[in-house]
């Protein structure tokens, strides 16, 4: 535990918190400033009863000033510091009045001691929760049987703030910085998205003699696929927000992407060492790991150019689909590179049960199974889904738009027993390509409960009920957890 010296730190510091939300970054700030003593308003566009869950969190805090359903230009004037939510874009008219901002990202990682804290982080379109989860699952497992001292937190993107375990992070007896292979008194993972990245940007960590305050031993990026074009514009402003996972490493770190036009462009710029994730063995004196699209196959690594090459990854694992077999794969690889055995790897990597809202197994009825693949929020990761499992597929997909191309969703559809559209913009654009491609579907329904019927009366024995949205969840739901949550709700009051 820090000490009160420093948790009084902000004492007199004007705060704005801008966009509290409901996931718990704005929340988790709030709570981390409040209780230092900072001198806190907080901001949101949102009213009280849309902030209800946060702002009953806070009620311990009095003398926190609040100003909802609107921002006043005055507050980010007046405050020492404004910290923004990763959703807010940085070009906002408020935040050019601001003289400093922050985020709870940087508030942690300016904080933390690097001697003593050794830091993953895991970005990528798809797949960054599910390897960030397994990272940080084996890093668990090592504690358990003595492999490792002190412990491991899990955090960022994945709705879970890292300023909430800030305080629990261990003292560590070293004063060396960490090296390939040592291990260290706590491990932290961090999943971030190309938003929170984008915020990290240029950043400095504070008396550090110019060291950037985003400098993971481990950074592992995943499939990187067109996302959010409806706030970038273009792939390459997205993705240049992605490279800023690898700008503050060195000799001493170590760089995990894709062996695909995205990835290799990712190693051939970082200034870590590199190891490549492939579909395919990769040729002597290459760095990586590979697997092969053989549905009963382990993968492989070879940690350094001249090592020998180990099983990473057995051929069976709890977690389903090819695509998750590859996550495996880039989290086998950083573990590798953390000084964990290749055996204790995959070992644990067999034992890993997903992620909520990721393929998530939750109910069955009558031999029929349902799956909740909510943050399966793009066409691709969709279309992989449907493509994880080997019998029949009743698919409840779509929602609202984000500028993307739905042509592999539409060629998933095909192959599915049956197609059940929620509604949304995104769903419109889907049915002109299942209209051309005369594929039969259901809907678009605005109510999850008749979807969810419709999904129910289809499937039966031997059959998956699965959604996967391949959109964005504006307009009939608050975000894509509350989608799969609403999902798995109406699915039990239909079935139960």
């Amino acid at each position: 535990m820090k000490c009160e010296e420093e948790k009084t730190s902000y004492s007199g510091v004007k705060a704005l918190i801008m966009g509290l939300g409901i996931n718990g970054g704005g929340l988790a700030s709030a709570r981390y400033l409040a209780s230092r003593g900072a001198d806190l308003t907080i901001t949101d566009l949102r009213d009280e009863k849309a902030l209800a869950p946060s702002l009953e969190q806070l009620r311990d805090f009095q003398d926190i000033r609040y100003v909802l359903g609107k921002h006043e230009t005055a507050d980010f004037e007046n405050a020492d510091m404004v910290i923004k939510n990763p959703g807010v874009r940085p070009d906002s008219p408020y935040l050019r009045k601001a003289r400093r901002i922050e985020t709870d990202i940087s508030l942690f990682l300016d904080y933390i001691d690097r001697t003593k804290t050794r830091l993953t982080v895991v970005t990528g379109s798809k797949g960054k929760s599910s390897t960030a989860s397994a990272i940080h699952w084996v890093l668990r497992k090592a504690r358990e049987r003595c492999l490792l001292g002190g412990s491991a937190f899990l955090g960022g993107n994945i709705t879970v703030s890292p300023l909430t375990f800030l305080d629990a992070l261990g003292g560590g007896d070293s004063a060396d910085a960490l090296r390939p292979g040592e291990s260290s008194h706590d491990d932290v993972v961090l999943e971030l998205s190309s938003w929170q990245l984008g915020d990290l940007n240029g950043r400095i960590k504070a008396d550090s003699g110019g060291e950037a305050l985003l400098k993971p031993r481990v950074a592992a990026l995943t499939a990187i696929l067109p996302d959010h074009l409806d706030w970038y514009g273009s792939m390459d402003a997205y993705v240049a927000d992605k490279r800023v996972i690898y700008h503050g490493q060195g000799a001493c770190d170590v760089t995990v992407a894709y062996d695909d036009s995205w990835g290799r462009r990712f190693l051939s710029e970082t200034r870590a060492r590199k190891l490549a994730c492939a579909e395919r063995p990769l040729p002597e004196g290459i760095a990586g790991g590979w697997l092969l699209k053989e549905a009963s196959t382990p993968a492989f690594a070879r940690p350094s150019p001249d090592a020998p090459i180990v099983e990473i990854v057995g051929a069976e694992n709890l977690a389903l689909g090819f695509h998750q077999k590859k996550n495996l794969l880039a989290a086998g690889l950083s573990l590798l590179d953390l000084g964990l055995p290749a055996s204790f790897i995959a070992e644990s990597l067999a034992a890993f049960p997903g992620v909520e809202h990721r393929l998530e197994f939750f109910f069955e009825k009558n031999g029929a199974r349902f799956y909740n693949d909510t943050t399966a929020t793009i066409p691709e990761a969709a279309a992989a889904a449907v493509d994880a499992f080997s019998g029949n597929v009743v698919l409840l997909t779509g929602g609202a738009d984000k500028h993307l191309d739905f042509t592999p969703l539409a060629k998933a559809c095909a192959t599915a027993k049956k197609v059940i559209l929620l509604a949304g913009t995104g769903s419109v654009k889907l049915q002109t390509l299942l209209d051309a491609a005369l594929i039969p579907y259901a809907g678009p329904y605005d109510d999850i409960d008749k979807a969810a019927a419709e999904c129910a009366a289809t499937a039966v024995a031997g059959d998956v009920a699965l959604l996967s949205p391949g959109c964005a969840s504006f307009g009939m739901f608050q975000n894509e957890f509350d989608r799969g949550r609403k999902w798995k709700e109406a699915v039990m009051r239909c079935l139960s």
